[in-house]
């Protein structure tokens, strides 16, 4: 069962009526004029270009604002598809391009607020190794929100953080961020490292084996064998079995990413400790991947079993993201690239989520073979940071042009390039990006100057 579909069968609600009517009048006009200035804010000179960002901006980016809806008790964004709630993951795609906008500060420091205002909420009925999770989503309505869900998600919170800073400058945001965001990242390493190697697994305090896989990309194949066992060194009372045994390449390599973006953001704002503190964490992860997931046969990142560090014999999309957390030396950089650019990897529409010859490989399987726009943006990021910038701009074009032809989606089937998933999701707003941050080399937009 996908996440989403568990979402569904579990109650969590769906955003029907109701939460539309929500909507004010004068938020309704606001939205309307900022659909206005998406016109005046990009230029391209291709008009299938301009269509495409104002779809994008009008369904995946200001479609997803809802206001004020207890729990949550600022502006929040849903992730689409009917479902209710604020993601981790979702949202900061969505918040970086809503941060060209001009004026949308407020909304934004609501956004991640959101995120704050839930850790003493957390605190305050969990025991105090549990303190400062941040969950996997915030959902409107649910009384529950302590048990359901009881596990977070990829800790790309602060890589947003840092997106939203670079568009918009807000230090606001920053000053009110910072604290709470290190407190996460601590609570992270506390509970997913627990064998204190620098590499993170996944887990859910409800038990349930499925909720710990929710935790990254629902379905890799990496996590097959995936289980849960007690705290290997913590014997505290009323603990359980809520620790995974696979420490995973894709989510240890994102914790490294937001401890880079982290320690950047601690500079800016003058607290030296902090980024000191977060470049430690970095060192030590770094040089635990390199040690114990590199392998230079798969020429990426593997996961590895958290007790005995034995490599999980599978690449998955998660693999790739050590490119984009600059955890890879320039030899094994060049590695990925020769990988990526094979045909394990080079789907019609690359890039899949697993490794082609796998025999779980499917062109339309979830996180199983198929593509999802949000993960290119991030493999093609770190492609050009190393300088393989042909092979990233490949792979966004490709990624744009079939958003272009075949409409604007969650995910892709990789050979046939149709539609999988939720239209209009909102993190399918990185087709966007990837032609902002020029990455493609055939499709062309920017932000006008001035």
């Amino acid at each position: 069962m996908q996440r989403r579909d568990f979402l569904k069968a579990t109650g969590a609600g769906l955003l029907g009526v109701p939460a539309l009517s929500a909507l004010s009048p004068g938020w309704a006009a606001e939205l309307d004029k900022d659909t206005e200035a998406v016109r005046s804010l990009f230029e391209s000179d291709d008009p299938a270009i301009m269509k495409l960002v104002e779809k994008v901006y009008d369904k995946c980016v200001l479609g997803k604002l809802f206001p004020a809806e207890a729990p949550l008790e600022r502006n929040w964004i849903a992730p689409g598809g009917g479902y209710r709630g604020q993601w981790i993951w979702d949202t900061m795609f969505v918040v970086e391009l809503l941060a060209i906008l001009p004026g949308k500060e407020r909304i934004i420091r609501d956004v991640f607020q959101n995120y704050w205002d839930f850790q003493p909420r957390w605190n305050a009925r969990m025991p105090d190794y549990a303190h400062d999770m941040v969950p996997c989503m915030m959902v409107p309505g649910k009384d529950d929100w302590d048990k359901f869900p009881a596990y977070s998600q990829i800790p790309i919170l602060a890589w947003g953080l840092e997106r939203v800073f670079r568009r918009n400058g807000d230090k606001e945001l920053l000053k009110a961020s910072l604290a709470p965001l290190e407190r996460f990242h601590e609570w992270y390493w506390r509970e997913r490292d627990v064998t204190n190697v620098g590499l993170v697994a996944v887990g859910s305090y409800s038990g349930d084996i499925q909720h710990a896989r929710f935790e990254t990309f629902d379905f890799e194949c990496n996590l097959d064998d995936l289980k849960l066992t007690p705290h290997p060194t913590r014997k505290g009372d009323k603990e359980g079995a809520w620790y995974g045994d696979i420490c995973a390449a894709g989510n240890t390599a994102y914790l490294v990413m937001g401890e880079r973006s982290l320690a950047a953001l601690a500079e800016i704002m003058g607290d030296h400790a902090m980024a000191d503190r977060r470049k430690a964490r970095v060192e030590k992860s770094v040089a635990a991947m390199r040690a114990h997931m590199w392998d230079d046969t798969a020429g990426t990142f593997l996961s590895v079993k958290r007790d005995t560090l034995e490599k999980v014999p599978v690449a998955t999309i998660g693999s790739w993201m050590g490119l984009t957390a600059g955890a890879a030396t320039a030899d094994m950089a060049k590695r990925m690239a020769e990988v990526l650019a094979g045909p394990k990897w080079q789907t019609p529409l690359p890039v899949c989520t697993v490794d082609r010859s796998d025999k779980r490989w499917k062109s339309d399987g979830f996180w199983r073979g198929d593509v999802w726009p949000a993960t290119n943006y991030q493999i093609a990021c770190g492609l050009a940071d190393y300088g393989h910038k042909e092979l990233a701009a490949a792979i966004a074009d490709k990624t744009v042009e079939n958003a272009l032809t075949n409409g604007i989606s969650e995910h892709y089937d990789s050979i046939t390039g149709k539609k999988l998933g939720v239209e209009y999701l909102g993190m399918t707003c990185t087709v966007i990006a990837m032609m902002l941050d020029g990455l493609c080399r055939g499709h062309q937009l920017k932000c006008r100057q001035g």
